[in-house]
């Protein structure tokens, strides 16, 4: 070892973060286990740095004893006395041992625990920068990808992000810079990961937070936000300042800044609602943008159970192509949505009664959890422009449209 040692670890400390008390430790602990291997000797072994010189020292320490049973862990004290007067027994003696050849394969010993060290050094050191970015967007440079990751450079470290991370109908190609939201910051038996997501809801919220000031300064709160990346966002907002209005911050003049972010999540479709504390008037909202009649609840408290009537006309749309927009609203609002057309429930009295359901009719009930074989779905795939219960879809929008002109 020399002074060049020295130098070099003053160079791993300023290009990997590590810093030089890690470095020797490491080392240390690595001449320790070569030449206990190698040199089969006890386990009283420590091993000395010298900073000015860049050496390392190897001691055998041993214990001061009357008599000798063991020459590799004891020293009589008479042999202590003739090297200082003032040892008695008990007294720890360190005998320097440090072999004039170490040996090939106790170099390469202590390089393989070296690197071990160093990387679980390194390691630490980026979960401790990273760990800061969690939850945070940051802006990396796509560098790879295989069957299963994308590998993009942020800062001086590659994160991954898995396919079910990765935007549908979005292309990753080397040297693209790519906006993404880090999910985690962790370790596996490789060293240090982090993992990133171009698909996560909360990468929508942020993307919010820094286009609109209002969202990041806490005027506008971001409530909930129901996500199918790539395809269509619903988001709960409110405003804490009653001069300000929520949805219309967020859409922006124009919707300029809603715009921006749609550009971004290419083209995602994102749907602003406003978050309203009557479960009913937020469950019409989130259904948007289909025309709400009613919203039924059990009277149970902890029933998340919804039953939302609509015109017939707008049964589709509010169903949504294969039932996303009831979906979406579910999660958006924490119930379980049954949508059901106006023409299938009956009112009892003119006093704001309950709906009563017809019982025939109720298999007919369209569920957020019951999407394959939903109404809209048959509206969609049947040529005869009908609804389930045989009405005319084009004759009922022709009368809707002439109420509106009478």
């Amino acid at each position: 070892m020399s002074k060049e040692m020295v130098e070099a670890f003053a160079t791993l400390e300023k290009e990997k973060g590590i810093k030089q008390e890690v470095i020797v430790d490491a080392i240390k602990a690595a001449l320790v286990a070569a030449y206990k291997k190698n040199y089969n000797q006890a386990q009283n072994v420590e091993v000395v740095f010298d900073e000015k010189k860049g050496n390392f020292k190897v001691n055998a320490i041993k214990t001061v004893v009357d008599e000798v049973q063991d020459s590799r862990l004891e020293v009589s004290l008479k042999d202590a006395l003739e090297i200082n007067r003032a040892y008695e027994v008990g007294d720890e003696i360190h005998f320097e041992v440090t072999p004039k050849d170490f040996g090939r394969l106790a170099a390469q010993t202590a390089k393989q625990v070296i690197m071990q060290r160093l990387r679980e050094a390194e390691r630490e050191h980026i979960i401790s920068e990273y760990s800061q970015y969690k939850d945070e967007i940051v802006t990396g440079t796509v560098e790879r990808r295989d069957n299963r990751f994308v590998y993009v450079k942020i800062g001086n470290v590659e994160a991954v992000m898995p396919h079910n991370d990765q935007l549908p109908g979005e292309t990753y190609n080397p040297q693209d810079k790519v906006r993404v939201l880090v999910t985690r910051v962790g370790s596996d038996s490789k060293g240090a990961q982090i993992t990133v997501s171009r698909t996560a809801p909360d990468l929508v919220k942020r993307l919010f937070e820094q286009e609109v000031p209002e969202v990041y300064d806490g005027t506008v709160e971001i409530v909930s936000i129901a996500r199918e990346a790539g395809d269509r966002t619903k988001i709960a907002v409110k405003s804490n300042d009653s001069d300000i209005d929520p949805v219309g911050t967020l859409v922006g003049p124009k919707g300029a800044r809603v715009q921006n972010i749609v550009n971004e999540l290419g083209g995602e479709n994102i749907d602003v609602v406003k978050y309203e504390d009557n479960p009913s008037d937020f469950i019409a909202n989130a259904l948007n943008p289909a025309e709400v009649i009613a919203v039924q609840f059990s009277g149970d408290e902890d029933d998340k159970n919804a039953l939302v009537i609509v015109p017939d006309y707008q049964l589709s749309l509010a169903i949504g192509k294969r039932g996303q927009n009831v979906r979406l609203a579910a999660r958006l609002t924490g119930y379980k949505i049954d949508i059901k057309p106006e023409s299938q429930v009956e009112f009892v009295d003119s006093e704001g009664d309950d709906v009563e359901a017809d019982q025939e009719t109720t298999n007919d009930n369209v569920s957020n959890e019951e999407t394959p074989e939903s109404i809209a779905e048959q509206i969609e795939d049947d040529p005869s422009d009908t609804f389930p219960n045989g009405e005319d879809v084009n004759s009922a929008l022709n009368d809707d449209a002439d109420k509106d002109e009478e």
